[in-house]
């Protein structure tokens, strides 16, 4: 078992939106502090700094995971996807077009990790019905919409998918 020792820095290198990324972190870094202070990505959201909001939901291996609950050093070998990974170069994703369309922010802190849980959600189950994309959203916090517009935007984007994979 590797022994980390507080105040030294280890090497730490995983994917991150399909780029492989390398840094160093001490071994109480955070995957959110990393992110944001190591490599820059500043998409990830620091929010309640216990886990509860999810603004700091990211992807690990394809499952939302709380970047704050997650120690840098154990994303080693990992694959990361951020917010900033939903996009293409010259388009949002179909869940991002569906959010603006819709109006599925207005503060927008919360936006990130609501929208990092719901691609992994219709990543798995593209028609995914009202009643799961509630339960998926239940640990997400957003004072500002009162969530119509976020379930209005997520509906209309499982209607795009559906429409794209029968077209």
């Amino acid at each position: 078992m590797l022994r980390l020792s507080a105040g030294r820095r280890y090497p730490v290198s995983f994917i991150l939106n399909v780029r492989a990324v390398t840094g160093d972190a001490e071994p109480r870094m955070l995957v959110t502090d990393f992110l944001r202070e190591v490599l820059g990505q500043t998409g990830t959201h620091v929010g309640c700094e216990h886990g509860v909001c999810g603004a700091c939901t990211v992807q690990i291996d394809g499952e939302p995971a709380r970047a704050w609950l997650t120690l840098a050093v154990q994303v080693e070998g990992a694959d990361i996807r951020t917010v900033e990974g939903l996009a293409g170069p010259d388009r949002l994703s179909p869940l991002q077009e569906s959010f603006r369309t819709h109006h599925g922010l207005q503060f927008g802190f919360c936006t990130p990790g609501i929208l990092m849980s719901l691609d992994a959600l219709l990543q798995r189950e593209p028609e995914a019905s009202e009643e799961t994309i509630r339960d998926y959203l239940c640990g997400h916090l957003c004072r500002c919409t009162g969530y119509v517009p976020i379930m209005k935007a997520a509906r209309a984007a499982t209607e795009r998918l559906r429409e794209a994979r029968h077209a």
